[in-house]
């Protein structure tokens, strides 16, 4: 696929990839993480679009070698576009588990390269 886009806003998407190529196998972020912690590229944070739907832009567009399936909405659920169901079973692949069409974020998000991940349980001494 061959986009032509603004520098600003390529070097932006190519920011939102190198990001998600940093999740690891059986890891999620969202859109709106992404957006968070990116910094602002001048140009961009003029628009009237929210940093998220920029995110779910540059996904939409990504190279083959982007794990596109490894972001999901806030709500813990896939996209809802012509291949979340191949979405789904990818994360599934990966080991994720889906109950009612969402994954539990406490268990499976991913708070990037900078980030200690969560503890899944507080510690008890």
């Amino acid at each position: 696929m061959n986009i032509k886009l603004s520098p600003n806003r390529q070097a932006f998407f190519e920011q939102v990839w190198d990001f998600v190529r940093q999740v690891p196998h059986g890891r999620v972020v969202t859109y709106g993480q992404i957006a968070q912690a990116l910094p602002e590229l001048k140009g961009l944070e003029d628009s009237e679009v929210s940093g998220s739907r920029l995110v779910g832009s540059a996904m939409s567009a990504c190279p083959v070698d982007v794990p596109w399936h490894r972001v999901i909405n806030a709500k813990g659920r896939v996209s809802s576009w012509v291949d979340a169901s191949r979405q789904q079973r990818l994360l599934e692949k990966e080991g994720l588990c889906f109950l009612q069409g969402r994954l539990d974020l406490n268990e499976c998000q991913w708070f990037g390269p900078d980030q200690v991940n969560k503890p899944k349980q507080q510690q008890l001494f």
